[in-house]
This record gives C-alpha cells, structure tokens and sequence, in this order.
C-alpha cells in the first residue's frame, strides 16, 4: 500500500474528517506510470513505436494533464491507503474533497468526510444470562424428508385416463399471435407437470383432461411484466396435440424403500438415520443462534451512540451488497425491485433494523477484542487461511497470508478473527438458561428498560 500520511479530526455524528497527503515520491511515480502507459501508443519521430520515454511523453502531452489522469487512476488507491493509515472504520459513502493538483515535487493533499464505527462503552460482558433451546426434531420433519426420498424415487408411467394436476404432460405445440408464428412459440416432445405453475398462467389448467392422441386449442395472455417484451400483454394461441400422459408413482414406505433409498434393512433404521442427522443439524442452529444472542446481550449491555445517518448508512451499504450478489446470479437491480414489488427507498428501510443490529454488534465486539486485548498469533492467521488458501486460491497458507499482506488486506482478516475470538470468549463466559427461564424473567425485564440493581440479564436467541 502507498505510504499516505494522515490527520484525523472528530466530527459529530460519528464522522471523522481524514486529512491525506500522498508523498511527492509517490506522486511522480504514478505520473511516471501514466506516462509510460500513454507512450506506448503514441507515434513521434526519432522513436519506435511503443518506445517513446516518460519524459518526452510529458513535455508534448503536458505535465498537468498526464498528472490529472495519474490521480484519477491511483485515488481509489491512495483513498483505501489513508483509510488504513488512520485506523478508522468507515461506514457509508465519503465525501472526498481533492486539492489542487501538486506541482513538481511537491505532495498531493485530498480529505475525506465520512461514517465511522462507534465507540462503545462496555458494560457487563463475561457471564451473561442467555437463553439456549434444546434440540428438537418433530415427526412431521421426518415425514417431510421420507416425502422428499419419496419423490426423488418416483417413476413415471403411461396411463389411458385424462389429464390431472400432477399428471405430466408430453405435447407438440405451435403459437401464433394474431394468426402469425412467433420466434419460440414451437416445441417437440415438450414435458410438463401439470399444476406446477411453470408455464404461462393458464396453460397447464386448459390441458387438465387431456388425452394421449387429443389436440387442443390453448388460449393465453403474456404478462405485461415478461421478459420477451415484443411478446408482453399480448394475447396468444397454441396449437397443442397431447402425445402422452405420465403419471408420476411414488413407492411404498417400507423396509424394501428404506434399502433402495438408503441401504438401510428396515423403514426404522431409515426413520432414525433422519432423525439423527436433523438433529445434527439442529445442533449447529441451536449454537449459532446462541452465539449471536450472547453477542447481542453484551452490545445492550454496552453504551454505543448509534446516529441515525450512521444507521441510514448500512442499511445502504447492506442494500447495495445484495444488489452486487443478485447482480452476479444474473438478476438485475430493476428485475428485483419488480419482484418485490418495492421502492429502493422502502428496501432500505426494512434494513435499518438489521443495519442497527449489525453496528451495535461491532461496537461491542471492537470493544471487547481492546478490554481483553485479543492479539491472533501467525498461527491463529494461518490456520484461519487454511482452507481459502487450499481450496479457492490453489496455494499456501504462508503465501496467501504474504499476498495478503501485500495487498494491505492483512489486517482485515486479523480484525475479523480477532472479533470471532472475541466472541468465542463471550459464549464461554456466558450461562446458558432454558427459553421457558427466559420467557419468563422477560416478564420482569425487557432490554431497553430501567431494572432494579441486582436483577439478572435475559436474552433469547433472535431477540
């Protein structure tokens, strides 16, 4: 990372004002860069083409205009570089303010006005009251997962009688809008499920007592919404003709079932295998909610000043990152808010609450990793690296943490393990309690309001 000096400056609000100042050398590197880059296809006489030098380069293009493109190019650089140089947390976007473009030899000044994590002022944090449920797996689950074994096993069979919901269908199928073919209204030996709603409203349910051999006239309307927009709202026939009926049989629940689903002699061998591995599962829920309940009671414990901007702020940061990962699944931002039928403005604020929850979260955790002066060791960092290195980099623990390091994104991982350790000694400070001993004591005291001295915590999971 370049070497960005800083000033840091407290505002209200919990927003600080940085004061950068990027080093000449630095400077005139990155305009040697630049330069350099522009020289490779520029055409001046007396040399090859691509081999024209940064100096030359700069005295026919200009020293304030390759500068200009320099800074322009490195920012975003110098920006995360005096972000890390200042130690601060940022929350939300920044407002950055670039000064006059520095002369020869001198450095470039710019600063940045943004949201930053709270302090928090820790209360009680080590032996916590929290609720913890016991596992529990209902028969109904199990029944559900035999279902679903039940439908991966089914077999599909030809039947002489007409068409059901849940009967498939195969057909051949011509449509015309207005008398004229359009582009994708023709399929061969098309399978469908009647009654799973995958086709345009109304098809499936006009060829409910259909019968092998039997032709149809299928009448529709495209929604207005469809993604073939010469085709939205437009009206719609099809020429169908029924060339089978399946329908789908699902075997019997028993000990022959159970050693071709699972290889188990007995359906109550399978029934048990099921009920073992959900509350596995379960198990793996139950911790997890009770380290976030147990994070969450030392943050309401703790006296954290929460802006309301500061809040406004996640609840967009946290908007946009599902946009980003939509947006990678193929589903734009648009497309989204078309399904679920809300404003961006609306979308952000149902996320205030999990924003607000998130911030307290960290303030807390911040604190406790500085009271309890947590410091990962290389082997904590190495090990935590262990399986991104192996897995998704194709390389070593040690090289990975070297590029890392490299990169100036080192630091983040040793933050983010320190606040999992920090965590990891909350939960074991913590006393668990059952959820009827919460539910009760919550009659008696409720976050948020005054309580007499003495009188215990009460948290349940998901409060």
């Amino acid at each position: 990372m370049p070497d960005v000096t800083t000033k840091v400056t407290e505002l209200p609000e919990s927003r600080v004002r940085v004061d950068a100042e990027v080093p000449a050398a630095e400077v005139e590197r990155r305009l040697q860069q630049t330069a350099k880059a522009l020289g490779r296809d520029m055409r001046v006489p007396g040399f090859r083409k691509g081999k024209v030098p940064p100096p030359v380069v700069i005295r026919r293009v200009g020293r304030e205009a390759i500068l200009d493109e320099a800074v322009r190019d490195s920012l975003a650089t110098w920006y995360v570089g005096a972000l890390d140089a200042a130690g601060i947390h940022p929350v939300g976007d920044p407002e950055v303010n670039l000064g006059e473009l520095p002369g020869e030899g001198q450095p470039l000044t710019f600063s940045i006005e943004i949201g930053v994590r709270p302090p928090a002022k820790l209360g009680q944090y080590k032996g916590l009251e929290v609720g913890r449920r016991e596992p529990e797996v209902p028969g109904e689950r199990i029944d559900q997962e035999l279902e679903a074994l039940r439908e991966r096993l089914a077999r599909l069979e030809s039947v002489e009688r007409p068409a059901e919901s849940g009967d498939f269908v195969v057909m051949d199928y011509a449509g015309s809008i207005d008398g004229e073919p359009f582009e994708g209204g023709e399929g061969t030996d098309q399978m469908i499920e009647l009654g799973s709603g995958r086709l345009i409203p109304g098809f499936e349910e006009q060829l409910t007592g259909a019968q092998t051999g039997q032709e149809r006239t299928v009448t529709v309307s495209f929604p207005d919404d469809y993604g073939a927009e010469h085709l939205a709202g437009r009206e719609a026939s099809f020429a169908v003709k029924v060339k089978d009926v399946k329908a789908k049989l699902l075997p019997e629940l028993d000990d022959d079932f159970a050693s071709e689903a699972a290889g188990f002699d007995t359906l109550d061998e399978l029934r048990e295998d099921i009920r073992s591995k959900l509350a596995e599962a379960d198990e793996r829920a139950i911790e997890e909610e009770f380290r976030e309940a147990v994070v969450d009671a030392a943050a309401a414990e703790a006296t954290i000043d929460l802006p309301e901007a500061l809040v406004d702020a996640r609840a967009r940061e946290l908007f946009d990152r599902l946009v980003r990962t939509l947006e990678r699944q193929g589903i734009s931002k648009d497309a989204y808010l078309r399904i679920s039928d809300k404003t961006e403005d609306q979308l952000i604020a149902e996320a205030r609450p999990e924003a607000e929850r998130a911030l307290r979260r960290e303030a807390a955790l911040a604190a406790v990793v500085e009271a309890e002066q947590i410091e990962p060791s290389e082997s904590d960092v190495l090990k935590a690296l262990e399986h991104e290195a192996v897995h998704h980099q194709q390389t070593t623990p040690e090289k990975l943490r070297k590029r890392l390091a490299d990169q100036g994104r080192l630091d983040d991982v040793i933050e983010d393990l320190a606040s999992r350790q920090a965590v990891d000694l909350l939960v074991a400070e913590a006393k668990p309690i059952t959820v009827e001993q919460a539910k009760a004591r919550d009659k008696l005291w409720t976050p948020g309001k005054d309580r007499e001295e003495g009188s215990g915590q009460l948290w349940t999971p998901g409060s």
